[in-house]
């Protein structure tokens, strides 16, 4: 299965794990739930996926990487008890906790997360003094004397024996006591995460045009030759850097990320030329209508590869103004909610503004509790700091008189976000309408239309912008490219 199908499984696994029966037991016997034990090739996301899991969930998450890891530290250090069996006493070992299940209960603390997932990546990967102890994890589910807390499930990751030399092959006796998911690498999956993630333009556009490069691990005279979903998202990050302080992209630079020589020779060229494409076709000024004769021209003319990539450098272009109005609509309607609700509480309060501040104090809270839980993104921080700050600002003066009067000042600031908002919105049907005129005129209904329009169509955000806001041509466009034969037979042409 693909890594988002092995995502759904155990989150599947996760519910049916912790539910409870009427006596707040579990469902499931602890001795019942099996560990999960999910193999795949490296760098196809299974680290991350966890952390989404863990997210959706609402559940605690503890990850190591076993490798890192000696005896003492996942086992505990021994020491000597005196106990006394049959009026005989005698000296005992036993352990200290282990590091790995401190940190479970170090968690439980933190965040107030009772239930949670304990991974352990690399886990076929470990030292000879380490192996009989991930059998015991795996079988009794303890590392040392202690027990994983009950609530806590446990996931472990590792790679088949033939991309990594260390494995260590498991015997029948443990995997009879493990859920065994298989995943592989999967382009058209990983594109869908990649895109809500806003990885870089350039490689997503490179992928699309060359998606048997998504995924490589060869050997040759040379040695291991590899390029990992790994790789494209942390190059991605990189690039944006170099791109912010005006610095170019070498192949040795790209070979750094994805260990393949044709491939990173291929990418760098691509990046270089994706560059140029967007200064000559001047992508910023299509979406603000102002477009050169010119460029019809040079696209008429153009190879395949050449139009792929505009029409990529349009939808990037595009994604910026669709994101925009995503955040800013998010902010909005989570200030209009706590409006809402800060109405309705301060109706039964004696002090408006003390009402006010309380409520901006319990969203603090829940926002740093979120965060240390794990369960904010980069983008949803930022929105978050962006709400709060606009509601320390419109907090009530004490001078008001009224419940009205208080709410009043307490809007002052929701609407000037009311404004951002709008004008946002107004900038993302511009560019739309901009983009599908050039569309139109270079396009045509050809191919790249049905690319474009099948983009807009499964993007997070530029779904979210054209479910609210009616677009014409793209409702026409969708319904004639990509329902029925029409779509099956351009995607083939695309394909070929």
């Amino acid at each position: 299965m693909n890594i988002k199908q092995a995502k759904d499984e155990i989150i599947h696994t996760v519910q049916a794990y912790l539910s409870k029966d009427e006596t707040g037991e579990y469902k499931i016997p602890v001795i019942r739930q099996r560990p999960i034990l999910l193999m795949g090739p490296p760098g196809i996301g299974k680290t991350q996926i966890m952390e989404q899991i863990a997210k959706e969930c609402g559940i605690g998450l503890v990850s190591y990487t076993i490798t890192h890891h000696t005896r003492q530290s996942a086992v505990g250090l021994p020491f000597i008890r005196e106990k006394e069996f049959q009026g005989k006493t005698y000296q005992v070992t036993e352990y200290t906790m282990s590091e790995i299940i401190a940190s479970v209960y170090q968690k439980m603390e933190e965040t107030g997360l009772l239930e949670g997932i304990l991974f352990i990546d690399e886990i076929n990967c470990v030292s000879e003094t380490l192996a009989p102890t991930m059998l015991q994890f795996l079988q009794k589910k303890t590392f040392g004397n202690q027990a994983v807390p009950d609530g806590w499930l446990i996931a472990a990751a590792g790679n088949p024996p033939e991309y990594n030399k260390s494995v260590r092959e498991f015997d029948m006796v443990t995997l009879d006591r493990v859920r065994w998911i298989l995943a592989e690498a999967d382009y058209g999956v990983w594109k869908e995460y990649a895109r809500n993630r806003n990885l870089h333009g350039a490689l997503l556009s490179y992928l699309n045009l060359r998606p048997k490069n998504f995924y490589r691990v060869e050997a040759d005279v040379s040695g291991l030759q590899y390029v990992t979903a790994r790789g494209w998202e942390d190059f991605s990050y990189l690039l944006y850097a170099y791109e912010e302080r005006g610095l170019s992209v070498s192949e040795e630079i790209v070979y750094e990320y994805l260990h393949h020589r044709d491939v990173a020779e291929d990418a760098a060229a691509y990046i270089d030329m994706y560059r140029k494409y967007q200064d000559d076709y001047g992508i910023d000024k299509i979406l603000c209508g102002n477009i050169k004769p010119s460029v019809f021209a040079r696209i008429y003319a153009a190879e395949f590869d050449e139009r792929l990539s505009v029409v990529n450098l349009l939808l990037d272009g595009l994604m910026k103004f669709f994101h925009r109005a995503f955040f800013e609509k998010e902010v909005t309607d989570a200030y209009f909610d706590f409006l809402k609700s800060y109405r309705k509480g301060a109706e039964e309060s004696e002090d408006f503004c003390q009402e006010y501040e309380r409520r901006v104090r319990e969203l603090e809270q829940s926002v740093r509790e979120k965060e240390q839980a794990g369960f904010l993104d980069k983008e949803e921080k930022r929105r978050s700091e962006r709400l709060i700050l606009l509601l320390k600002k419109g907090k009530p003066s004490g001078r008001a008189g009224s419940l009205q009067e208080a709410f009043e000042e307490a809007r002052r600031f929701f609407l000037l976000q009311q404004e951002s908002l709008e004008t946002s919105e107004t900038a993302a049907e511009s560019a739309l309408e901009y983009a599908f005129d050039f569309m139109e005129e270079a396009f045509a209904a050809g191919e790249e239309m049905v690319v474009f329009v099948t983009e807009l169509t499964v993007g997070k955000e530029a779904a979210a912008f054209l479910a609210e806001h009616m677009c014409r041509r793209y409702l026409k466009y969708n319904q004639e490219l990509l329902i029925g034969s029409r779509r099956r037979e351009l995607l083939s042409e695309l394909n070929q």
